[in-house]
């Protein structure tokens, strides 16, 4: 099932501080025109091998073969996704250079962060939402406990004792994580990393003892045997994962979901952010890209521009409140 919402052509135009079509140069609009005549670099602000690199390029894959031209993801990893986002923000804002609107560097970022380097509201250009996941949490198979009640009494007896690994700080696994911490009134230890394939290695060598991941990932290993899915943070059951509980079944109001979308840089020019957005849309509603995101246990959901920028700012005023409670910062 794909959440779609349709574009409203007046916000597309006024989106982003961009200028209307009719008052684009010539050149402006040959160039939006003709475009894309050459390749695209999509930077995913995550390492090779994660969730959001496996989802971007299922959609990048797409996009190729809609546009006649490569869309080429390029990982720009750190600091919980802010390089990847810095380098979006400072590109041209010509359409050659997009990248991954996360939940982590545009919703997370802003209050988890004393300083960035760009400012997650004026420094985008929102083009679409792309998809969904849930977090899954996930332990090592030799620890004992069987169930998130399990789990929150041998963290209590043990304060302190046990670790919880992230894809790094600023990550929503490390605020959900942190959120877990809040409601089952524990102490866990927070081991950053820089993106989920080193966490995923160590926590299958003992090194950490359990993880909140983009639920692509703890799939994987759950489904080989290698670790032992306790629970999802999405409000319902999730359908790739049927009998696993959700949070909120042992913890009222535990609700996280992760998401991805694609941006470009402030001042992208409307026509070309419109372009964009409805070809993304219809990668999104291809057979491939279906497929492809139901085996990773992914949730289309296209947004329109406008809807999209809405959708970051609305989390990150929801999860602001989460991460100063926490006392998570970042200097």
């Amino acid at each position: 099932m794909i959440k779609l919402t349709l574009p409203r052509r007046r916000a597309l135009l006024l989106s982003g501080g961009a200028l209307a079509a009719p008052m684009l140069s010539a050149g402006v609009a040959r160039a939006i025109d003709d475009w894309p005549n050459k390749p695209v670099r999509y930077i995913n602000s995550f390492p090779a091998g994660g969730p959001t690199d496996t989802l971007s390029r299922i959609v990048c894959h797409e996009l190729s073969q809609l546009a006649g031209q490569q869309f080429v993801v390029e990982n720009k990893a750190g600091a919980g996704g802010n390089v990847g986002a810095d380098v979006i923000a400072k590109s041209a804002p010509d359409g050659y250079t997009i990248g991954l609107y996360s939940i982590a560097s545009h919703a997370i970022a802003p209050t988890l962060y004393a300083r960035l380097p760009f400012d997650a509201a004026k420094d985008f250009t929102g083009i679409a939402m792309l998809w969904s996941v849930p977090n899954m949490l996930m332990v090592r198979l030799d620890l004992p406990a069987k169930t998130v009640p399990d789990l929150i009494a041998l963290a209590r007896d043990n304060p302190g004792k046990y670790s919880f690994a992230s894809s790094g700080a600023g990550t929503s696994p490390q605020i959900t994580g942190e959120l877990f911490k809040q409601l089952a009134k524990i102490n866990l230890l927070h081991v950053p990393y820089r993106g989920s394939a080193p966490a995923h290695q160590d926590l299958l060598a003992g090194q950490v003892d359990m993880m909140f991941d983009n639920i692509p990932g703890p799939l994987g290993l759950m489904r080989s045997g290698k670790v032992r899915g306790l629970a999802v943070t999405s409000r319902e059951r999730h359908p790739a994962a049927p009998d696993i509980p959700t949070m909120a079944e042992y913890l009222p109001g535990f609700e996280i979901t992760s998401w991805g979308g694609v941006c470009g840089p402030a001042g992208l020019p409307a026509p070309m952010v419109e372009k964009l957005s409805l070809l993304t849309r219809k990668a999104l509603e291809s057979e491939a890209v279906k497929k492809a995101f139901d085996q990773q246990g992914a949730t289309r959901i296209w947004m329109n521009p406008a809807d999209t920028a809405a959708y970051r700012a609305a989390d990150e005023k929801r999860l602001a409140p989460v991460i100063r409670q926490s006392g998570a910062k970042v200097d």
